[in-house]
């Protein structure tokens, strides 16, 4: 008990302190995973935008793999991607395995799926609201997109924020395609796992902390967000 309260106190020690070491850990995590939703989102809309309001013969064989893709095993993930940019791979001449880029591939592997099939099932159902008045309207393809997305911005805000918390606590596919190398790939994740094992449980417990508060702070956004879009969907 004396030891588990001493590593308690020495790891907001190291939070309080703002700790070197720490928080370049904490930056890198952060900057890997803002940049994995970005692209993904870049992506990831568009095309769940399309696939909800386009039909043609092998849309609902799209959806379904996307929504299978959603339940990828990281570890999985990251096997396929070391295999593509490993030296001997295809993509191997790039040099891009145990770099943060390598990483930010794996996550988004992981997030695209998440957005387009949450964002297309989004759209779907605002489209099959506002169908039939946009016809008699006559408004165009490109307008109705417009006021379906905008329609439907604080309900995406929410996609993005679920793959951003996908994104930061990935540690399976990251730790394989990074290497966990210090200074250079080692995020949150994969660094409590590491000094977990090393013993040095103020760290882990440092990085743990911020973590859980990172995911605190998701949550309530997500729940801020599902309470603002209920309300303004009575207005």
């Amino acid at each position: 008990m004396n030891i588990l309260l001493e590593a308690f106190q020495q790891s907001f020690h190291l939070v309080f302190n703002f700790d070197k070491d720490l928080f370049e850990i904490l930056f890198l995590s952060l900057r890997v995973s803002l940049v994995s939703l970005l692209l993904s989102c870049l992506i990831g809309l568009p095309l769940g935008t399309i696939l909800a309001i386009k039909n043609f013969w092998f849309r609902d064989s799209i959806l379904i793999i996307f929504n299978t893709m959603m339940g990828l095993p990281p570890v999985v993930v990251g096997l396929i991607v070391y295999i593509i940019i490993s030296r001997s791979g295809p993509l191997g001449w790039m040099g891009i395995l145990y770099t943060p880029t390598a990483m930010i591939i794996a996550q988004m592997i992981l997030i695209i799926p998440i957005i387009v099939s949450l964002s297309a099932q989004i759209i779907e159902e605002i489209q099959l609201e506002y169908k039939n008045l946009f016809k008699s309207l006559v408004i165009s393809s490109q307008d109705a997109v417009k006021a379906y997305l905008f329609d439907a911005r604080y309900s995406i805000l929410t996609v993005m924020l679920a793959g951003f918390g996908r994104a930061i606590s990935e540690v399976g596919a990251v730790i394989i395609v990074g290497g966990n190398i210090d200074h250079l790939t080692r995020v949150m994740t994969t660094s409590i796992a590491l000094e977990t094992s090393k013993g040095n449980l103020s760290l882990a417990l440092a990085l743990g902390i911020i973590l859980l508060l990172i995911a605190l702070t998701v949550n309530f956004l997500l729940i801020r967000l599902k309470i603002t879009a209920k309300r303004k969907s009575y207005v």
